[in-house]
């Protein structure tokens, strides 16, 4: 049973970050305590921290304590405090160049199976537009020169919104392999100082924010003004939010849109059918369709696929015979000119059949947000090799038949079917139809994926389904959630025309803020000069902004309800980013090395720093693991422990997890072992991928080989372990299977990810130790046998898990207002929580340690 202690009183003296200028190189912010980027080029440019280009370093905050002047030291009772040539901690070794998410570049047969894939899955959406494009344009049988102006138009916005803006430019606007306007603003924000991130992951960030000198006069007053305004930051910080909101909402309503179209064209061969037969035939349909989710990425989109190929080859097929039998005339549209004569000759009508025109390229955020699962080069390869081509041909012949027949628009797919292939081609239609929502299905995915990283929603599973494609996941929460969410909309709505009603406005904010991200990231990314970025900007920001508009006009009618949704979700991710702000402000006073806690006694025992009284430590014998994900310095549940009880264990290991975005870390790079300032106090970085279990019944023994074997190795004489026929301090994993989850646990442990679960995962086995790098030492040799000694006798006679739950609490006179948010963020943390008693150790040897901080 798991032994629980409370402790509500705050641990840190006020004074101890008081002040921004009283340590060189850590600059905490006076108003919130948390690390702003900006700031440590404010104060610490030249020190080992931040580059003379304002790029920071993690690993330089442990090395800039130590190089600071002990007159600093003092002021803030870190290391060195006490007196010069006080040991200090080790680096730690929390920041290496293989931590960093990189893109996946694929070649050969994966490459052209990747785009395989992406047509099952990106073009299920945009692929059957046909269907309904030219019905939603017109209120009647047109004539023949608003047919070719209409075509025109969508000619050009095929060319010009999916084919240039999308596929050829904003693909590019990748956050190391991800899409989607939130992935366009992280990536942002790794070259631009606009957000502040949680101090216990920026080690995991690489920062690659240009030299003043490697940007244009005008980019550097740009940037300079962009990092310097509130009102600018909040408001790209709103805008990543609402486009991943307003994805979402459509996440809702296409499933219900598409499936239930597919099922009314069943009316074509049984007009008899009863209205709630379609209702619960579409309800049987999405529930099936989310029940394969599970599956994965990669198989879903390897059997839909053949589906989807099929019908955009009924499409191209139909267009050439219509084309050929019934008016080429219509090839004229190329021009644009027609598309100008339609909208001077038909003014305001013709504005507001935009708003049927854009179907035609709805499901281009998704083939952006669906980056990650797939790649840019796949993705190219599928809409222009085929997808593209096929579109063009299928609008072109619809629009040759309906010259001919003008009250075919109508229907006109079906209308216009050759002779013969009516049932073939409603059946593959009824089937496309169906798969059309997986774009937007797993857009969904990715998006609440990178928005968890920036910390806009709390930590919840996360499968990952391939270990090939690493970008393909499923999050089965937000699946069970989607299938509710679109059988009742399906419900309520019950027809097609109040679901279009409601659809494209949500597309065209999207693709509105993808323009606005895409033209920053050109600037201040690819160093591209603002005065050659201005005119595509404003030519595509016109043509996002026709549309929008006359798309504004289905508000009323229907489309309040996505906005409504958007609206909503956009308000729970600032919520909880907003409450994960003020709860790093509260944990900052705990954010410093060991040395700013306790010291080395003149007589072996350990004692508090003058800060924290001065008290020397009571020694429990036991082998004590601090648990803690990631973080630059200490964790919070040591300086509670050892503060509030006055005690420390007699061998103290400070446990860290990194979470890397790859399915295993390599044995070489999974185990950092370092020496805290203290004796027999180490630190233990454990980096494991998403298929690797951490957390397992005989983690204790794992961490006394690897710290065994790291004191062997710095003995003199001792560099190779005969008995184990190896040196270093890392060991071999087994092999890696199955998916990755990512959940919360108990947040004193982490925030986030304390233990990735698994189901048959590799685990970090203590199989074999293999070569790595040994960290200084702060003790002599002739000490570490006794240190050796020490270690496996703490170890034989008792081992204690010592996890921290930190509790929060509003302060006292805090706004209504403020304080109703607070409330609402604690309330969602609190129940998002993963409890002790999900950690695979032994509950008989945990150590909770309760604590209360105010925010």
């Amino acid at each position: 049973m798991a032994t629980t202690i409370r402790i509500a009183d705050t641990v840190h003296p006020s004074h101890a970050t008081k002040s921004n200028d009283d340590a060189p190189g850590l600059h905490v912010g006076a108003d919130d305590g948390i690390y702003n980027m900006r700031d440590f080029t404010r104060t610490a440019t030249g020190s080992s921290g931040v580059d003379r280009d304002g790029i920071f370093h993690m690993r330089g905050i442990s090395r800039t304590f130590s190089r600071s002047s002990s007159k600093d030291k003092r002021g803030l009772g870190l290391k060195g405090g006490e007196k010069d040539g006080e040991p200090e901690d080790d680096d730690p070794g929390l920041r290496q160049s293989g931590d960093f998410k990189s893109r996946q570049v694929f070649h050969g047969k994966l490459l052209w199976w990747l785009a395989y894939q992406s047509i099952g899955v990106i073009y299920g959406d945009i692929g059957t537009s046909p269907l309904y494009v030219y019905s939603s344009t017109f209120k009647g049988p047109p004539n023949y020169d608003d047919l070719v102006g209409v075509l025109s138009i969508i000619l050009w916005s095929l060319t010009m919104m999916v084919t240039i803006k999308y596929v050829l430019i904003i693909l590019r606007a990748d956050n190391n392999g991800e899409g989607g306007t939130f992935s366009t603003y992280s990536l942002l924000s790794r070259y631009v100082n606009i957000t502040n991130r949680d101090p216990r992951e920026a080690s995991l960030i690489e920062m690659k924010r240009h030299g003043t000198g490697d940007l244009e006069r005008a980019g550097r007053h740009l940037r300079h003004g962009l990092e310097k305004s509130k009102v600018a930051k909040t408001l790209l910080k709103i805008i990543g939010v609402l486009a991943v909101s307003m994805v979402m909402s459509d996440g809702v309503l296409t499933p219900a849109q598409s499936v239930l179209g597919a099922v009314q064209g069943l009316e074509v061969v049984a007009p008899n059918i009863s209205k709630s037969a379609i209702i619960g035939t579409t309800a049987a349909i999405l529930i099936l369709l989310f029940l394969v989710q599970p599956f994965g990425t990669s198989k879903i989109a390897t059997t839909f696929a053949p589906i989807v190929i099929i019908w955009l080859a009924f499409n191209a097929i139909f267009g050439i015979y219509n084309l050929a039998k019934f008016d080429y005339t219509v090839l004229k549209a190329f021009s644009p000119g027609f598309a100008f004569q339609y909208l001077i000759r038909n003014k305001t009508d013709a504005w507001r059949s935009l708003g049927g025109i854009l179907l035609a390229f709805t499901g281009v955020e998704a083939l952006f947000a669906d980056l990650g699962a797939f790649s840019r080069k796949a993705i190219q390869i599928s809409w222009l090799c085929y997808t593209f081509p096929c579109l063009l041909l299928a609008y072109i012949g619809q629009a040759a038949y309906i010259s001919v027949h003008p009250s075919a628009y109508a229907n006109p797919f079906f209308n216009a079917a050759p002779p013969g292939t009516l049932y073939p081609s409603l059946i593959i239609a009824i089937l496309a139809a169906i798969v059309a929502s997986q774009a937007i299905i797993t857009a969904t995915f990715q998006l609440l994926a990178q928005i968890m990283k920036l910390s806009y929603f709390p930590q919840i599973k996360v499968v990952h389904t391939s270990k090939i494609f690493h970008g393909q996941l499923y999050v089965p929460m937000v699946n069970w959630l989607l299938m509710i969410g679109t059988v009742l909309v399906a419900a309520i709505y019950n027809n097609t025309t109040s679901l279009g009603n409601a659809y494209g406005v949500c597309v065209m904010f999207v693709t509105f803020f993808d323009t606005c991200m895409v033209s920053l990231a050109a600037m201040f990314v690819w160093r591209i000069s603002p005065y050659w970025v201005l005119f595509p900007w404003l030519t595509i920001a016109c043509l996002d902004g026709v549309y929008l508009s006359s798309a504004l006009t289905k508000v009323p009618d229907g489309a309040w309800f996505t906005i409504t949704l958007a609206a909503i979700l956009a308000s729970i991710f600032i919520l909880w980013r907003f409450g994960k702000e003020q709860q790093w402000a509260a944990e900052a006073a705990d954010r410093f090395p060991t040395t700013h806690f306790v010291k080395q006694g003149d007589e072996g025992p350990i004692q508090l720093k003058q800060i924290h009284g001065g008290q020397t430590l009571s020694t429990i014998k036991s082998f004590g693991i601090f648990f803690d994900k990631g973080g630059a310095t200490t964790p919070p549940v040591f300086s509670q422990f050892v503060i509030k009880l006055v005690a420390a264990p007699e061998v103290i290991v400070l446990f860290h997890l990194l979470p890397l975005e790859t399915p295993s870390v390599p044995p070489e790079n999974r185990y950092t072992v370092s020496r805290l300032a203290i004796r027999n106090g180490y630190r233990l970085i454990v980096r494991h991928g998403y298929n690797d279990e951490v957390i397992t019944p005989n983690l204790a023994s794992l961490i006394r080989e690897q710290i065994h074997y790291f004191i062997r190795r710095s003995i003199p004489g001792h560099d190779h372990d005969d008995e184990h026929q190896t040196v270093g301090t890392h060991l071999v994993p087994t092999e890696a299977e199955n998916t990755h989850t990512s959940s919360d646990t108990s947040e004193s442990a982490t925030d986030r990810d304390t233990k990735p679960h698994s189901n048959g995962d590799s685990s970090l086995s203590s199989k074999e130790p293999t070569k790595g790098p040994i960290a200084s030492s702060n003790w002599n040799g002739d000490d570490l046998p006794a240190q050796l000694a020490k270690l496996e006798e703490a170890y034989a006679h008792q081992v204690l898990y010592i996890i921290g739950k930190e509790q929060m609490k509003v302060k006292t006179g805090t706004g209504i207002f403020r304080k109703v948010l607070l409330h609402a963020f604690l309330w969602i943390r609190d129940n998002t929580r993963t409890k002790i008693a999900n950690l695979r150790v032994p509950m008989d040897r945990v150590f909770e340690v309760g604590f209360v901080k105010d925010i």
